[in-house]
């Protein structure tokens, strides 16, 4: 698992929630986790969550912290694992300085307003996983919680995606030290 900071606004309109992205925006190739920061509106025919869509929600903020995650071989199980393994460590970061924040699923709240936004789906060849913490909510369509001013998002996205690297890894070194058993 690799990581990379892109150090650039992108506009998050869901097409980045696509096979290779990562590698055509960054030149990594394998399962890797990258970091931005951009805006945030995804249009109904770019939404992955059926839910979502029937309901007619949106997604919407001026500015957010993005991760996107691409891991291959695997199940869409898999992947929302893996989504939810990013989730939780973000918040368990997040804790120790943002009272009143907790997990639900793969939602994060701030007391009533709601921090992120995320997603897990699978293409033919991989997973692919898109976290966004809200830095300016304008335009959320719900209560919305916003990042604090420290530390800077880069310093937050280093530390979020740095340990989910060694998580991921740690688990991937994991299944190879047992024996099988019948």
């Amino acid at each position: 698992m690799k990581y990379e900071w892109i150090n650039r606004h992108i506009h998050y309109d869901g097409s980045q929630l696509s096979s290779h992205w990562i590698r055509h925006n960054t030149g990594i190739q394998g399962d890797a986790i990258i970091a931005f920061m951009g805006s945030c509106d995804v249009e109904p025919a770019r939404m992955v969550d059926v839910e979502d869509i029937e309901k007619g929600h949106i997604i919407r903020a001026r500015k957010m912290l993005h991760f996107i995650v691409e891991i291959f071989r695997v199940s869409i199980l898999e992947a929302v694992l893996a989504q939810r393994l990013l989730v939780a460590i973000t918040a368990e970061i997040l804790q120790s300085f943002m009272p009143g924040l907790h997990r639900d699923g793969d939602d994060l709240f701030v007391n009533e307003g709601k921090l992120s936004v995320s997603i897990a789906t699978v293409s033919p060849v991989s997973g692919l996983i898109h976290l966004g913490l809200n830095i300016d909510a304008k335009g959320a369509p719900v209560t919305a919680a916003t990042l604090p001013a420290r530390p800077e998002p880069r310093q937050l996205a280093d530390k979020i995606a740095q340990r989910f690297c060694r998580e991921y890894v740690s688990a991937v070194e994991a299944c190879t030290k047992v024996r099988w058993v019948s």
